[in-house]
């Protein structure tokens, strides 16, 4: 029965054009890879989009999984590059565009979509650089231990904690800031 098989089996079949192996490993791993996608956009809509590219690209990707890592590693470096790749291709049209008119009135319709709380969070995580937004999305946000988190990311293990560090001070520092401390 495929649900029982492990994932990197279903990989390997599914690398070898096993249309079944490639739909059970979505079925498994579908939402997986978007609430990953939507820790790293904040945005709903690009989350969608972005997996639904990931999910497009899978089965060309697949051929590259070697089982040096756990499949669902494996699975999150292929988001977070993706997400990184989706990050460089909007700074790229951000910086061809010609009115800031557009882009603000997009920005501020993306606030008010979510709550009071929310809308902090999400401004202040988008503060923060892509490096430490992609530690947080994976360590809080996919419960991965720093362990695995450097795994993914290709650090070492102190590298995610000095990381981890640096995002509660920096959270602490805009709530003092904003006076909600």
């Amino acid at each position: 029965m495929r649900m029982q098989t492990p994932d990197e089996a279903l990989a390997s079949a599914a690398a070898g054009g096993d249309r079944e192996a490639f739909a059970a490993l979505l079925a498994r791993h579908y939402d997986r890879i978007f609430g990953l996608a939507f820790r790293l956009t904040g945005v709903r809509a690009e989350a969608e989009d972005l997996t639904q590219d990931i999910c497009i690209a899978l089965p060309g990707k697949l051929a590259s999984y070697r089982r040096a890592a756990r499949f669902t590693t494996w699975l999150y470096r292929v988001t977070v590059n993706a997400a990184h790749d989706r990050r460089r291709r909007h700074a790229t049209h951000t910086k061809a565009a010609d009115g800031w008119g557009d882009w603000e009135r997009a920005r501020r319709a993306e606030m008010t979509e979510a709550d009071d709380a929310r809308q902090w969070l999400a401004a202040t995580m988008a503060r923060l650089s892509p490096e430490l937004r992609d530690t947080v999305a994976l360590t809080l946000g996919e419960e991965l231990s720093q362990a695995e988190a450097a795994e993914v990311l290709g650090l070492s293990e102190g590298t995610i904690a000095w990381r981890m560090s640096e995002v509660k001070k920096r959270l602490r520092d805009h709530a003092r800031a904003e006076g909600m401390l």
